[in-house]
């Protein structure tokens, strides 16, 4: 069981320039477009089966194949619970709704997959220190997985942080700078520095493996419904990585002859103070714009323009989807309704996933015998602000 990594690829068809996956690797040389990495998916498919997990690792690193060739630097991410929400399905009229709950994950949101994969690799290649601009728990992750590695981590944080990211972060060692502004602002600024400082960055996407350690949660969705995929997933959107990933992910399983055509409908939420792929959605656009003046409670979803926001858009329309934007007192009253009747206590972004369901099932665009999976993306003891403000309401 070991990796079967062959080369990195540009993400744009048009450029198509390939590389080598040493040494450390940020955007494309040839027109700074991400990165994806690829692999020997025949030679992985011999060994990655539904018979060979049965007897592997409980983390993300069990599916070693199609993973970042190199010593895992690991907390135990992944295999989240895939949580069946009868009474909230009951209360939407789905028989089959689905939570899959990445706040479960080590430093409490689905971060930690990005993040193992990515130290990981600078660590493989020699990175002294890595560094990176986080709306939040981008950081706490990126912190805790440096200070396993034994190396440096510099990060750039909005000055209105959720105070729970700040202080992981700083626990975990992590030379944090507070920027006022956006995280725009904040990647400006690990940009310009970077190379200077001798930091190796691993923004979203300006590296190619955090991508990869998003993307196994397709594969244990896959693993979980029993080499089957979902009819629907709905999926919190910031900068896009784990839509993204996912997407990857199924076309992977495909080219293995792990799944067949079939492909599960992939729905962006976001909030309706940031939500740059729902107007690009909304306008066919293959790009988004930058969304001015944006303001959200779930910080996450805070991202004005993605790296990324080609790839995501790709898959939305790929795959018959649809993009959904909630307000803030939508999501919010919707991560009541999660912690009422399913006892799960999410983050704001969880949320906003839970109204496209919402607003989607309403309009007849999600069926009531569909299988849908809403993935609550991070923990809700992250964002006491939101939550005491709800909870007076």
């Amino acid at each position: 069981m070991r990796s079967t990594l062959s080369q990195l690829e540009c993400s744009r068809t048009a450029c198509a320039e390939t590389l080598s996956p040493a040494p450390a690797r940020n955007l494309c040389p040839a027109c700074r477009s991400p990165l994806l990495a690829r692999y020997d998916l025949d030679l992985a498919g011999e060994t990655l089966t539904l018979d060979a997990l049965a007897k592997r690792t409980r983390s993300m690193w069990r599916y070693a194949e199609v993973l970042p060739d190199a010593p895992p630097v690991t907390l135990g991410e992944g295999m989240t619970p895939l949580i069946h929400a009868r009474r909230l399905g009951e209360e939407l009229g789905l028989e089959r709704l689905f939570i899959k709950d990445e706040g479960l994950n080590p430093t409490g949101s689905f971060k930690a997959r990005g993040l193992s994969a990515a130290v990981s690799m600078a660590k493989a290649v020699g990175a002294s220190a890595i560094a990176l601009p986080t709306a939040g728990n981008a950081g706490g992750a990126a912190a805790a997985y440096a200070a396993t590695a034994g190396i440096g981590c510099i990060i750039a944080m909005p000055a209105d942080t959720p105070a729970a990211n700040i202080i992981e972060s700083r626990a975990f060692g992590a030379d944090v700078r507070m920027i006022e502004g956006l995280i725009s602002d904040c990647g400006r600024y690990i940009a310009e520095r970077a190379a200077g400082e001798g930091w190796f960055e691993v923004s979203t996407l300006k590296e190619p493996y955090r991508i990869e350690g998003k993307k196994t949660m397709a594969y244990e969705l896959w693993e979980e419904f029993g080499g089957e995929l979902p009819d629907v997933i709905v999926y919190p959107t910031g900068g896009g990585v784990g839509l993204i990933g996912m997407w990857k992910a199924f076309e992977e399983l495909g080219a293995m002859g792990l799944v067949g055509d079939a492909r599960p409908r992939m729905i962006s939420a976001q909030a309706q103070g940031c939500a740059p792929i729902v107007r690009a959605f909304e306008q066919g656009m293959a790009e988004s714009e930058y969304f001015e003046d944006a303001e959200t409670v779930a910080s996450g979803l805070r991202v004005p323009k993605a790296l990324g926001d080609f790839l995501i858009l790709d898959g939305i329309y790929a795959s018959g989807g649809e993009a959904v934007a909630a307000s803030d007192a939508e999501l919010m009253a919707a991560c009541l309704d999660m912690a009422r009747l399913e006892g799960i206590f999410a983050a704001p972004e969880g949320g906003a996933g839970l109204v496209a369901v919402q607003q989607l099932v309403a309009t007849g665009r999600i069926g009531a015998g569909e299988t849908v999976v809403l993935f609550n993306t991070g923990s809700g003891y992250k964002y006491a602000d939101a939550w005491q403000a709800a909870l007076r309401k």
